[in-house]
């Protein structure tokens, strides 16, 4: 059953190759289907350009289809073409002739459009938490490991003394940057595309700020062509995004992989965490590290695979559009994924707590003496080369650490001031955008 069906036959294997693959993704968006097209009806109610007795048969109607998808309950089988064929020969069971009048005024280009932005916007919102809750997970143990020294890299090169608060603190940092990212890339979603139909507009007096009102968006798409020019550009924001928080996670994960190595002997991992050997008994691999590093590298390669697919497309909507929602939707799936996973990971890294005690890392200290010497009058440069004669002979004898006191030093990490950040950034992401959320606003 085709919305476009004029009375001619259409191969079943074309159907079967556009929209097979498609149908999964389409399930997630029955909700936001259904609440769409409530804002839509209450519009065309509001406007006269249907009656008053119709919208109610429609809201009702969609309200009972509302409460099958929340019940996941509301499948697209291989008799529909997408949610949106589902939906409307559903309603024409509910609602009878009133189901017919549902699509004045709109195109499924917009519909659709209007769907995945109700979709992704909400999917950020999960996705600030995640990164929100894994970034307060590195705070606690940059606090609990404050003191914890540890030397710090140049070059792969042991450099200066470091500590693990510092370095828990610092991936909160980046991922504080990768929020700040994901609320930019979010307000591309925050924009009703909703009434720009297939692209052109519609000659109807339709009124497409009540639509955005009761959606809860921030703004239109002004221009209906822009609504199609957007797709590939808001996918490419996202994606980037995502790839900016993968390329945190992954790091870390990178570092621990590195770390647990004999040369290094900073970091272990709990027996329940490590994998072993088929042929040698001694080992305990970080397999699950190394695997969050990998698939945290595919990630960032999406917005290249999203601008590929998106390059030199010509004006209006085209179905190479469809591909991206796989792309993107598989991107989030991933993502969240790997926020939890990292998060529940990191509660089994034993420190090391005696690793300074190591003689190979004395010349770590040498910048403390030369710094200790500054503050005594000697130019530093002078203190440098004084330094620099002892240090990589095996004569010098390491000091204490000076004090430090500067905001983002081992002896001042700076945890408060990422925090109060971390709070400022995460009220960007509003609540209020969930299924359920913007069905009771529309039903007020």
């Amino acid at each position: 059953m085709h919305l476009w069906d004029k009375g001619g036959v259409t191969r079943e294997s074309l159907i079967s190759f556009t929209c097979d693959r498609d149908r999964c993704y389409d399930d997630r968006l029955a909700p936001y289907d259904i609440v769409g097209s409530m804002a839509h009806a209450i519009m065309l109610g509001r406007c006269g350009i249907i009656s008053g007795d119709d919208k109610e048969r429609l809201l009702e109607a969609l309200s009972i289809l509302f409460a099958e998808a929340e019940q996941g309950a509301l499948k697209v089988g291989n008799e529909f073409e997408d949610i949106h064929s589902l939906v409307e020969f559903r309603l024409h069971d509910l609602a009878g002739e009133a189901a017919g009048k549902l699509h004045t005024g709109r195109s499924r280009n917009d519909q659709v459009l209007t769907d995945i932005h109700l979709y992704l916007r909400y999917q950020s919102v999960l996705l600030a938490k995640e990164l929100q809750k894994l970034s307060d997970t590195f705070l606690d143990l940059s606090e609990k490991h404050e003191a914890v020294l540890m030397p710090g890299f140049t070059h792969l090169q042991a450099a200066m003394v470091s500590s693990f608060g510092l370095w828990f603190a610092s991936f909160a940092e980046s991922l504080c940057d990768d929020l700040q990212i994901l609320s930019g890339a979010a307000a591309f979603f925050n924009a009703s595309p909703l009434g720009t139909a297939a692209g052109y507009g519609t000659s109807l007096p339709i009124d497409r700020e009540i639509t955005a009102s009761l959606l809860g968006f921030d703004r239109l798409i002004v221009t209906s062509p822009y609504a199609q020019m957007s797709r590939g550009r808001m996918e490419r924001q996202i994606t980037g995004a995502i790839a900016s928080a993968a390329n945190t996670i992954g790091r870390f994960a990178s570092d621990v992989v590195l770390f647990m190595s004999p040369g290094f002997g900073f970091v272990s991992l709990a027996d329940d965490l490590t994998t072993g050997s088929s042929i040698m008994p001694q080992k305990k691999n970080p397999d699950l590290f190394e695997l969050i590093r990998a698939r945290c590298n595919r990630l960032q390669a999406v917005p290249g695979e999203v601008a590929m697919m998106t390059a030199s497309l010509p004006p209006g909507y085209n179905r190479d559009f469809q591909e991206l929602k796989a792309i993107v939707f598989d991107a989030f799936d991933e993502i969240h994924e790997l926020a939890i996973a990292l998060n529940a990971a990191i509660a089994g890294l034993v420190i090391r707590k005696d690793i300074m005690n190591d003689a190979r890392y004395n010349d770590v200290f040498s910048v403390e003496e030369a710094n200790r010497m500054t503050m005594n009058g000697v130019p530093f440069r002078e203190a440098y080369r004084s330094v620099a004669l002892k240090a990589g002979s095996g004569t010098f004898n390491p000091t204490t650490p000076s004090d430090y006191s500067h905001t983002g030093s081992i002896g001042n990490t700076g945890i408060r001031l990422i925090r109060l950040r971390i709070g400022e950034i995460a009220e960007l992401f509003r609540s209020g955008s969930s299924p359920r959320e913007l069905f009771e606003k529309i039903q007020e």
